[in-house]
């Protein structure tokens, strides 16, 4: 069994826990490797959720700590990055400065709207046809600014279970292809169980596409809490394995590394 999550949140972000109690529940459930992605956000100004790049150091510096003396799990350190468009060389020059596993990139913000989760009065009287491929379109340019190694929630626009009018397949499709081509590894976000979705990210109907067109996966938990660390992994792995993957993603110092299905639970 190797068991993975990359995707947890601490006290330094919107965490609920420091990242020391998330260590002890992985080593008690048996985890191979766990990692830490707090949120960050370049042009940070009163959002409560996420570290500006001034708080990077504190929060490198104490993830970097557990990786040295932590000995009964491998340790990563990652950061979930909101992706800015315009913003990429001022994204890279943050990050560039840290010895990091993994980048995980995700989007929140699209066409000046505040954060596209915080809230579904948000989406009153706008068009959701238009938001949802424009929503598409930021991810694909995320994932092509070459700054990121995993792509976090990429249809997170789905949080308050509205669907577009016309056929999305088209946008997985494309979007697919891009991941591909970047060689940028895609997450199961178990954490949209917790929404009002009430589902995983991606949309679970697409997953074959993704795996036809040869992408890399890996499994996280997006947990803000210990509780939710690896929570419904029984769930997401059997999708994996039933949508045509054979391995899972594994990261260490920005490499990845393919681990076979079978080893999994």
């Amino acid at each position: 069994m190797y068991k993975t999550d990359y995707h947890i949140h601490t006290t330094h972000s919107d965490g609920k826990a420091v990242a020391e109690e998330y260590i002890e529940k992985a080593v008690n459930e048996g985890f191979s490797e766990i990692g830490f992605s707090d949120h960050v956000l370049i042009c940070k100004k009163d959002e409560p959720w996420c570290m500006a790049p001034e708080d990077l150091d504190g929060y490198y510096g104490h993830i970097d700590k557990l990786r040295d003396i932590t000995g009964n799990i491998p340790v990563k350190a990652g950061l979930e990055v909101d992706f800015i468009e315009g913003r990429e060389a001022d994204i890279e020059k943050m990050l560039g400065r840290y010895d990091l596993d993994y980048r995980i990139g995700s989007v929140h913000y699209i066409e000046g709207m505040m954060s596209i989760d915080s809230s579904p009065e948000i989406y009153v009287g706008k068009d959701f046809d238009f938001l949802f491929k424009l929503y598409f379109d930021t991810v694909t340019k995320a994932v092509e600014s070459g700054l990121f190694d995993i792509i976090g929630h990429f249809d997170l626009i789905r949080i308050f279970c509205q669907q577009p009018t016309y056929d999305p397949t088209p946008l997985y499709e494309k979007f697919s292809k891009c991941l591909k081509k970047n060689d940028v590894v895609f997450e199961i976000n178990t954490n949209g169980r917790n929404k009002p979705l009430k589902d995983f990210y991606p949309d679970r109907r697409f997953l074959k596409i993704l795996a036809n067109n040869g992408n890399k996966v890996c499994v996280n938990s997006d947990a803000h809490f210990p509780q939710r660390l690896g929570q419904y992994f029984d769930e997401a792995y059997d999708l994996v394995v039933s949508a045509g993957f054979k391995e899972m993603a594994t990261f260490s110092g920005r490499k990845v590394k393919m681990v076979p299905i079978d080893l999994l639970p």
